[in-house]
C-alpha cells in the first residue's frame, strides 16, 4: 500500500501541468492549497518563485556577458548612430601623451633594473588605456586604492616624473620614505591614492571601508560634493578571499565604490583558463547583487565612458558599488623577476602588440582627426625620453631618507625597546664605519 502511494505521489509531483502539490499525510494523498506560482518568504531568498519543476541553473544556458566598445582598432567609432564621445581634442591629446609617457617610462625603467640601478620594476604595457582612461573619469577628491600596475592612474592624476623617480630610487623626496619596493607609489596627499602594497588583494576591503566612511560622512555633511572610491585589482586578486568579502560588504552596505578589475589574462604565469571556469570576473559582481559592466580596456573612450557612468551610479541613491571588468592583455612580463616566454609564445605577444594596442588605437583616432602625425610622434617621444632620463639621473644624486625614518611613524613616542634599538644601531654604525656608509643618507649618522 505504501509503495503504491509513493508511486502515485512521485507521478503527480513531476507532472508539469499540475498546479497543486500532493502531500502524504496519514497514508493518504491530500492536495496542497499553495499555488505553484507563489513566491517564498524565506529570509535568504525573499521573493523567489515557487516551482514544481526541478531545474538546475546551468551556466552554459546563460548568455555570455558582452564587452562594451566604442572605437575599433582603426580608430573609427563603431556605432555611426551614437553621439561622438564627450571628449575634447585637448583631452584626447593629453591622454595619449600620458599613455606614451607611461609606455616610455616603463621601457627605460625596465632596462635600468637590468643594469642594476633599480632592484625591481613592473611594466604596464597593454594596460595604459585601462589606467589613464579610468583615472580621467574620476574627480580630484575621489580616493584611489591601487594594486601595483596602475602607473597610468598616478600619471593622469598629476604625479610628476620627479615623484616617480624619487620612489623608484628611494630617495629623501619619496613620500614613503624609502620603505617600499619600487613601483609601490605613495600619493595620498598629492593625487588621493593610498600607498601600494605587495600583499595581493588587501586594498579591496580597505576600499570598501573607506567608501563606507564616505557614506557616513555624506549623511553628516549633505551639502558636500559626493565622492567615490576607485579600487583597482587584477583578475588574479579576485581569487583572494578579500575580493569576496569586499564586494559582499559593499553591496550589503551600499558603499560608493567602483571596483575596477584589470583582466589582463594572467595572474603572473597562471592564465585565466586555469583561474576560473565561469564568465570572467563580471559574473561575480552580478552574483553579489552589484551592477556590472565588461569593457574593452584597449579602447580608452569605452573605459572613460564606462568609468564616468559608473561614478554617477555609485554616488546616486545614497551610494552603491559598481564593478567594471576592463579587458586587456598583459604584453609585458609580470615583473623584472619573471620570464613570461616560459609559459607563452613570442608570437602571441607580438600579435597583441600589433592588434588591440591601446596606444595605437587612440593614435589612429587622433590622426583621423588631424590631431597627430609622425612628426609629433617623434618629437614627443624624444622629449619624453629626455625628460625621464634627466629626472632619473637627478633622483639618483639625491640623498636617501634620514636614518631616523626607520623608527618614525610607528608610535607617536618611541617605546623603550625602540629607543634601545636606536641606540644599538648608532653604536654599530659608529663601530664599523667601513662596513656601513651612512654618508648617502640625509644627515649621515646625525640623522639617526
Amino acid at each position: 500500500m505504501a509503495t503504491s502511494i509513493l508511486r502515485q505521489s512521485s507521478c503527480l509531483s513531476i507532472n508539469r501541468a499540475t498546479t497543486f502539490l500532493p502531500i502524504l499525510r496519514n497514508g493518504s494523498i491530500r492536495w496542497s492549497t499553495t499555488a505553484a506560482n507563489h513566491r517564498t518568504r524565506f529570509p535568504g531568498a525573499v521573493g523567489s518563485p515557487i516551482t514544481t519543476t526541478m531545474n538546475f541553473t546551468q551556466p552554459s544556458n546563460l548568455s555570455q556577458i558582452p564587452t562594451y566598445r566604442v572605437m575599433g582598432s582603426d580608430g573609427i567609432i563603431l556605432d555611426k548612430d551614437r553621439e561622438v564621445p564627450d571628449v575634447t581634442n585637448e583631452q584626447a591629446v593629453t591622454w595619449y601623451k600620458n599613455m606614451l609617457t607611461v609606455n616610455i617610462l616603463d621601457s627605460i625603467m625596465y632596462e635600468a633594473q637590468r643594469q642594476g640601478r633599480l632592484s625591481f620594476y613592473m611594466v604596464s604595457a597593454g594596460e595604459e588605456g585601462v589606467t589613464v582612461g579610468s583615472a580621467a573619469a574620476l574627480e580630484p577628491r575621489d580616493v584611489i586604492c591601487c594594486q601595483y600596475r596602475e602607473t597610468g592612474v598616478f600619471q593622469q592624476r598629476g604625479f610628476t616624473l620627479k615623484d616617480f623617480m624619487s620612489q623608484l630610487v628611494s630617495n629623501r623626496n619619496d613620500p614613503g620614505k624609502g620603505r617600499n619596493m619600487p613601483v609601490h607609489y605613495s600619493g595620498k596627499n598629492k593625487v588621493g591614492a593610498h600607498a601600494i602594497a605587495s600583499t595581493l588583494g588587501t586594498q579591496l576591503p580597505h576600499a570598501t571601508g573607506v567608501a563606507l566612511a564616505m557614506k557616513i560622512q555624506a549623511l553628516e555633511n549633505p551639502t558636500d560634493a559626493p565622492r567615490v572610491v576607485a579600487c583597482y585589482f587584477g583578475e588574479g586578486a579576485a581569487s583572494e578571499g578579500d575580493f569576496h568579502a569586499a564586494l559582499n560588504i559593499a553591496a550589503v552596505k551600499g558603499c560608493p565604490v567602483i571596483f575596477i578589475c584589470r583582466n589582463n589574462g594572467f595572474a603572473i604565469s597562471t592564465p585565466t583558463s586555469d583561474q576560473y571556469k565561469g564568465d570572467g570576473i563580471a559574473s561575480r559582481g552580478v552574483g553579489y547583487g552589484i551592477a556590472t559592466l565588461r569593457v574593452d580596456g584597449t579602447d580608452i573612450f569605452a573605459v572613460y565612458e564606462a568609468t564616468k557612468q559608473a561614478r554617477q551610479m555609485a554616488v546616486s541613491d545614497g551610494g552603491r558599488p559598481i564593478l567594471l571588468e576592463l579587458m586587456s592583455y598583459r604584453v609585458s612580463h609580470h615583473s623584472t623577476s619573471d620570464d613570461s616566454f616560459a609559459y607563452r609564445t613570442r608570437s602571441e605577444v607580438e600579435s597583441w602588440k600589433s592588434h588591440d594596442n591601446p596606444l595605437t588605437r587612440l593614435r589612429k583616432w587622433l590622426e583621423n582627426h588631424d590631431l597627430w602625425d609622425d612628426n609629433l610622434e617623434k618629437e614627443n617621444r624624444t622629449q619624453i625620453r629626455r625628460a625621464i632620463l634627466k629626472e632619473f639621473a637627478a633622483a639618483e644624486r639625491e640623498k636617501k631618507p634620514a636614518l631616523s625614518a626607520i623608527f618614525d611613524d610607528v608610535y607617536e613616542v618611541l617605546s623603550e625597546e625602540q629607543e634601545a634599538q636606536k641606540k644599538e644601531l648608532r653604536r654599530i654604525l659608529q663601530k664599523y664605519p667601513a662596513e656601513y656608509d651612512v654618508s648617502q643618507y640625509e644627515g649621515g649618522i646625525e640623522g639617526l
